[in-house]
């Protein structure tokens, strides 16, 4: 079995302002694009037998920076629906929700077609995509180039844990992970690498 490469799209600026971003779809900032860019070094030299990417033009543009040829675009790869969350950051949240907690408190609804998601529907989400890249993982390493909350309750389905334990997985912008196994489990091989903590 391959191993399963994540990346995390580079900075916009809601990623550094820290407002929660789905559905709005903010280009990467120039700094961003430079983050993408600095990726090709960690991806280079490998045959991949699938490439997936969210559809949202951050996490798109993000593989061609980062020299990820025909990557295919996935819904189910988009960012966690925060619904009336969405360009809210937690510290304006705990404003008047002092206990709040996206990992175990979910979002109320948005705007009409964003009526935001529980953990537990981003991980069937998550399944969906895990269960579609299987036979592909079977003939070699794949990759998937989405955003920071799916990808960390996507890593904790692939290690067998409940969606919400994605809350134990910090993933920063414009970085590489790769999941693996060892003696037949899934395991978590490297995390949020870039190619200035490579040693």
């Amino acid at each position: 079995m391959g191993d399963l490469f994540l990346v995390r799209h580079g900075e916009t600026e809601w990623s550094l302002s820290g407002q929660h971003t789905s559905f709005t779809d903010l280009p990467l900032t120039g700094h961003g694009e430079a983050q993408a860019k600095s990726l090709a070094p960690l991806l280079s030299g490998r045959t991949f037998a699938r490439v997936l990417t969210s559809p949202l033009g951050r996490a798109v543009r993000t593989a061609e920076l980062a020299g990820l040829a025909g990557a295919i675009p996935d819904p189910d790869l988009r960012e966690w629906d925060y619904g009336g969350y969405e360009g809210v950051t937690t510290r304006e949240i705990h404003r008047t929700r002092p206990d709040w907690d996206l990992w175990t408190d979910g979002v109320p609804p948005g705007p009409q077609g964003h009526p935001g998601e529980s953990p537990a529907e981003v991980g069937s989400r998550a399944d969906r995509v895990l269960a579609r890249i299987a036979p592909a993982s079977a003939d070699g390493d794949v990759v998937l180039v989405a955003h920071a909350h799916f990808l960390r309750v996507l890593t904790a389905r692939r290690l067998g844990l409940p969606p919400a334990e994605g809350r134990l997985f910090q993933l920063a912008t414009g970085t590489v992970s790769r999941l693996s196994t060892e003696h037949g489990r899934a395991v978590i091989a490297e995390w949020n690498m870039r190619p200035d903590t490579m040693s």
